[in-house]
């Protein structure tokens, strides 16, 4: 299969991502797409932090892009392809294409393929209304060239390529002796085969005379167009059947709609397309691309072929954690070391959850189970992400299993831990040219029980001293996330990494009783320090579930 026919699947971590969040998803995509035939992409769902962006620079990683939803968009469903045509062919031209390709409508482009507009088969028919109006072919300025093709002529004097640009049609039918009082200057006269009639049109200064009958024109005539500068066109066809074609060489511009069109973008998600076009009676609608240039069109049929975004989680199986839209998402693989949460699938999916201190370990075992080689960057990002979430294996979540892997792939990576340790935990503390908003929601998750929804955030650093700081200017913006993510408590872990203790400031009503409660510390306002607690998987999250359990 063809690299760009390939599906397409994301790997992607949960919202406001750790270091390992995204090293496991750059990871997993490099191993699926070493053993699978699918194209496995990481993806980001929310901004980096310091820490990981050194991590990535370091190993020269390219930061995975940024994703905010995981709605089907229309370039995830079968647009039709149908090409953009310029706007001087004609409507004759433009009818046997739509019967052709068997639709409704054409897209018009310029020759970069910019859309300008579109014509549609009820325009088509308003030309042929217009058929009292006996100027509006110079009105539209139509080529001589597309008259004859028209009408299965050809132009046997004169400039074909030039354009009827004022004048009337007229049907010359009479005496040639009264033409004279009805063909005015530049005209487009039709008539048959009388010599006689031929050239008082061109003395009246006809710019065009089509010739009926496909009879040869006379030297003679020939010659008198050549001085009246008048062109030539002869047919087959009568002059009834002339009268009533010719209309048909329009070029299409003059009836295409060119403003107010509506339009969609192959990024638009396909939820607020279904919107648009309920609204609207319109059948296809012209999606455009980069830069604005048309690509296809789309209708509601279009629709019922939406193929679903595909998408791997990894660090996470909280809906809360994951990236919006996700119920709109196939979920094709679930690959985490936290608790179960509240995540639904429609059809069983492949849920790799081991009991962990970091997914980069699961990750680097699924290599060795694979038989792949794991590349000396890839291994610098895995243990880069087991070191984060172990805090250099200080964490009580970190196991023998994380340590042992750790070991591993810092000889692969040619890496010494602790010195890597300690400058990745120097660029995670470094928060001088962050905003207050940036911190608090570097490593921010919600969590949920039957009563209560609460937040947790958690800010690594290398001093208490800095945590303090961090610490004053974090508790005046906690009610503002109480308000904003509507949340009842909100909770804020600083962690100290060389001391191996976290205090954690709150907000939100009976937030410090509940705190102070669950750990056994007595309740104070500014804070509490909780010595030996520094991981909010297996540390914070079940000691606070336990108590908001008991109260209710």
């Amino acid at each position: 299969m063809a690299a760009e026919t390939k599906k397409k699947v994301w790997v992607v971590g949960h919202k406001n991502p750790d270091t390992d969040a995204i090293c496991a998803a750059i990871s997993y995509a490099y191993l699926k797409n070493q053993t699978e035939d699918k194209e496995y992409v990481a993806k980001r769902a929310g901004n980096i932090n310091e820490e990981t962006r050194y991590v990535l620079e370091h190993f020269g990683v390219k930061e995975p892009e940024l994703v905010t939803y995981a709605g089907a968009q229309i370039k995830d469903i079968s647009i039709r392809k149908t090409a953009g045509v310029g706007s001087q062919i004609s409507l004759k031209r433009a009818w046997e294409l739509m019967k052709k390709l068997e639709v409704v409508t054409l897209p018009v482009t310029s020759q970069f393929g910019m859309l300008e507009g579109v014509i549609v088969t009820k325009d088509i028919a308003t030309s042929y209304m217009d058929v009292l109006d006996n100027c509006v072919l110079s009105a539209a300025r139509t080529q001589y060239k597309t008259i004859a093709e028209t009408i299965d002529g050809e132009v046997c004097e004169g400039n074909e390529h030039a354009h009827f640009v004022r004048g009337k049609v007229v049907v010359a039918t009479s005496n040639p002796e009264y033409m004279a009082d009805y063909i005015e200057d530049d005209d487009l006269v039709i008539l048959g085969d009388r010599e006689e009639a031929q050239m008082q049109a061109i003395r009246s200064n006809a710019s065009c005379i089509i010739i009926g009958g496909g009879l040869e024109v006379d030297e003679e005539v020939r010659e008198l167009a050549g001085k009246h500068d008048c062109v030539i066109i002869t047919t087959p066809f009568d002059t009834f059947s002339i009268a009533r074609l010719i209309n048909q060489s329009m070029p299409i511009k003059q009836y295409m709609t060119k403003h107010d069109l509506i339009t969609f973008n192959i990024d638009d998600y396909v939820d607020d397309v279904k919107e648009v076009m309920s609204k609207v009676r319109h059948r296809d609608f012209p999606v455009l691309g980069e830069n604005g240039k048309y690509v296809g069109m789309v209708s509601r049929r279009n629709l019922m072929s939406m193929q679903k975004k595909q998408v791997i989680l990894v660090d996470h199986n909280e809906k809360s954690q994951a990236v919006d839209g996700i119920n709109e998402a196939e979920i094709l693989e679930i690959i985490d070391h936290h608790r179960l949460g509240s995540l639904e699938t429609i059809s069983p999916v492949y849920f790799r959850n081991q009991p962990l201190g970091c997914t980069s370990t699961i990750i680097s075992q699924m290599y060795e189970e694979k038989g792949i080689a794991i590349p000396k960057n890839i291994a610098g990002l895995l243990l880069s992400a087991i070191i984060s979430d172990t805090l250099m294996f200080r964490s009580p979540t970190c196991t023998a299993l994380d340590k042992a892997a750790a070991e591993k792939l810092a000889g692969i990576a040619e890496i010494d831990i602790e010195e890597h340790a300690k400058n990745m935990f120097r660029a995670g503390s470094d928060f001088k040219n962050k905003t207050t908003e940036e911190i608090f929601y570097q490593d921010f998750k919600i969590f949920h029980t039957d009563d209560c929804d609460f937040g947790v955030a958690q800010i690594s650093a290398m001093s208490r001293e800095e945590l303090d700081r961090i610490g004053e200017q974090l508790s005046p913006f906690l009610s503002q996330v109480l308000g904003e993510k509507k949340l009842d408590i909100v909770y804020v872990m600083l962690t100290d990494i060389l001391e191996e203790s976290s205090k954690v400031i709150f907000a939100g009503d009976d937030a410090g009783r509940l705190l102070a409660r669950a750990f056994k510390k007595q309740e104070d306002g500014n804070g509490i320090l909780l010595d030996g607690i520094v991981s909010r998987k297996k540390q914070m999250i079940p000691t606070l579930m336990n108590t908001l359990a008991e109260r209710a």
